[in-house]
C-alpha cells in the first residue's frame, strides 16, 4: 500500500521525467544533510579539543533551544557548572568570561544537532507522504532516522560519563559518537550515489580491494575516536619514532592485554599509527592497480582524488602530532578523514554498481 492511500488518497504512478525530478529534489537534500553533518563533526571535534564538551550540565531536548540571554540566565549556568568536577578540578578559577566561550561551542554543536534533525526529518515526511520517494528508498531513510535519533541519545550519554569524579568523557562513549554519525554520514552518501551514479562498466577486480579500504578508513577513524578520548595524541610527538623506538615497550602491557586495545595509550596511538600506514599501502597499490586499468574518466578522477587525500591526511597527521595537536590542525585532520572516507564511499559504490551492471545484464 502506498504512502497516499495511507491517507485516503488514490496516487498516480509517477512518469520517468516526473520520477527522475522527484530523485533530483531529493539528491538535494540528502546532500545538505551530508554537508551539515560533515560540519557537526568538525564542530564536535572543536568542541572536544577546545575542552567546552562538558560545559553545560543539563539535556533539556526541548528548552535547550532558548539561549542565555540576560547576565542572570549567564551565572545561573555558571554557577552549575561549577558544581560539577571539571570546574573544581581543571578549571578552578574560571571567569565568567571563559566559561562563556566554551558554553557556546557546545551550545552551537547541541543546536546544529538539532538543525539536522529537522533537517532530515520534514523533507523525509514530505517525500514519504507525496510518495515522492523511489522503490527501495523509505526503510534506508527510516535506519538513518533511527540512527539519528540514537546519536542524541549517544551524545547525553558521552556527556554523562565525564559529569563525574573524574572529569573526562569514557573513550568508549566518545568513539561509539563518532562512529555513529560517520555511519549516519556514510549511508547518506551511499544512498544519494545510488540515486546519482548511473551503472558504468569498470574492472571487476577493482572492488574487493576498494571494500579493504572502506573498511580500513572506517577503522581508523574509529582508532581515532579512541586516540581523542585518551588524548593519546599528545603521549608521543615524534616521528617516525614513538619516543626512543619504532616499537615502544610499553604497548599491549596491560592485562588482559586486549583492554590495551582501547585503554592503554601507547598501544592506541601504535596501533592508530599501523592503521595510517597498512591504509595509506593499501590505497597506493589500488591507485596504481586502478590507473592501469581500463576505467572511465569520472572514476579516474575519484582515484586522483583518494590519492591527493590521502597525502594531505598524512602530512596532518603528522603535523598534528609533531605540534602537540593543535586546535586548528587536529580538526582538519578529523575533517580529512571523513573527505578520505567519502572519496572511498564513491569509488566503492561506483564498483559495486558497476557489478550490479553486469549481473543483470
Amino acid at each position: 500500500m502506498s504512502q497516499l492511500k495511507v491517507l485516503g488518497i488514490s496516487p498516480l504512478k509517477p512518469s520517468i521525467e516526473l520520477q527522475t525530478l522527484y530523485n533530483r529534489q531529493i539528491i538535494w537534500w540528502l546532500s545538505a544533510c551530508a554537508l551539515t553533518i560533515f560540519g557537526m563533526i568538525l564542530l564536535g571535534g572543536v568542541t572536544r579539543l577546545t575542552g567546552s564538551g562538558l560545559s553545560m550540565v543539563e539535556w533539556r531536548p526541548i528548552m535547550g533551544v532558548v539561549p542565555p540571554l540576560t547576565a542572570n540566565d549567564w551565572q545561573i549556568l555558571f554557577v552549575k557548572y561549577q558544581q560539577f568536577p571539571e570546574y573544581k578540578i581543571i578549571n578552578n578559577g574560571m571567569s565568567l568570561g571563559e566559561f562563556k566561550k566554551i558554553f557556546m561551542y557546545e551550545y552551537l554543536h547541541r543546536m546544529l544537532g538539532r538543525l539536522i534533525g529537522i533537517m532530515f526529518i520534514l523533507p523525509f515526511i514530505f517525500f514519504y507522504v507525496t510518495g515522492r520517494t523511489p522503490k527501495g528508498l523509505s526503510p534506508k531513510l527510516f535506519l538513518i532516522l533511527t540512527l539519528g535519533a540514537a546519536q542524541g541519545v549517544l551524545g547525553w550519554y558521552m556527556v554523562q560519563s565525564g559529569l563525574t569524579n573524574d572529569p573526562r568523557v569514557s573513550q568508549y562513549r566518545l568513539t561509539a559518537h563518532l562512529s555513529n554519525a560517520v555511519i549516519i554520514y556514510s549511508l547518506i552518501i551511499w544512498v544519494t550515489l545510488d540515486l546519482l551514479n548511473r551503472p558504468d562498466r569498470q574492472p571487476a577486480h577493482l572492488l574487493l580491494p576498494s571494500c579493504l579500504i572502506l573498511a580500513l578508513i572506517f577503522i581508523m577513524i574509529v582508532s581515532g575516536g579512541l586516540m581523542a578520548g585518551t588524548r593519546a595524541g599528545y603521549a608521543y610527538p615524534t616521528f617516525p619514532l614513538m619516543g626512543d623506538s619504532f616499537v615502544p615497550k610499553e604497548i599491549y602491557s596491560m592485562q588482559p592485554i586486549w583492554l590495551s586495545i582501547f585503554e592503554d595509550i601507547a598501544t592506541i596511538q601504535f596501533n592508530h599509527r599501523i592503521l595510517a600506514y597498512f591504509t595509506t599501502f593499501a590505497i597506493i597499490l589500488f591507485v596504481i592497480r586502478a590507473l592501469r586499468s581500463d576505467i572511465s574518466d569520472a572514476f579516474k578522477t575519484g582515484v586522483k582524488c583518494i590519492s591527493i587525500l590521502i597525502t594531505l591526511q598524512i602530512t596532518l597527521g603528522i603535523s598534528t602530532l609533531l605540534l602537540h595537536v593543535p586546535t586548528p590542525l587536529a580538526a582538519a585532520h578529523q575533517s580529512g578523514a571523513v573527505a578520505l572516507l567519502t572519496a572511498s564511499i564513491y569509488i566503492t559504490h561506483t564498483l559495486y554498481r558497476a557489478k550490479d551492471s553486469r549481473d543483470s545484464s
